[in-house]
C-alpha cells in the first residue's frame, strides 16, 4: 500500500499534474524502498529424557524447526520455533512419539 499527501501549496496542477505528482512519489517511494519478508511462528517448549534425544532431532530435522535455546540438565528442555502453516504436523509428530511434552509458548 503507498499513501501519498500532498499539502496545498500554492500552484494548482489540474488533474493531469496531479496524477503525475502523485505517480512520481509513488514510484519513487517503491524505487527507494526494500522488501522484508516475515513469517509468522510459533513457538514451543519441548521437555523430554536424553533416551529420545535422536527421535526428537529427526523430526526437528525433518520440519525445519529452529531451535531457539536449549537447556540441557536431568532432561533437555528446547525452546523451538516453526512457521504456523507447519505447526500443526510437528505438534502432531511430537504428540505421536509420547516421550515429550511440548507446550506452546505465547
Amino acid at each position: 500500500m503507498i499513501v501519498v499527501i500532498r499539502y496545498f501549496g500554492g500552484t494548482k496542477l489540474g488533474v493531469g499534474g496531479l496524477i503525475n505528482a502523485y505517480r512520481t512519489a509513488a514510484k519513487e517511494s517503491l524505487e527507494l524502498s526494500s522488501i522484508v519478508e516475515r513469517t509468522i511462528d510459533i513457538t514451543y517448549s519441548l521437555k523430554f529424557e536424553y533416551a529420545f534425544m535422536d527421535k526428537i532431532m529427526k523430526i526437528i530435522k525433518r520440519r525445519k524447526v529452529k531451535i531457539v535455546s536449549q537447556i540441557m540438565e536431568l532432561d533437555c528442555n528446547y525452546k523451538v520455533s516453526i512457521r504456523q502453516k507447519d505447526s500443526e504436523l510437528f505438534y502432531n509428530d511430537i504428540k505421536e512419539l509420547r516421550c515429550a511434552d511440548i507446550k506452546e509458548i505465547e
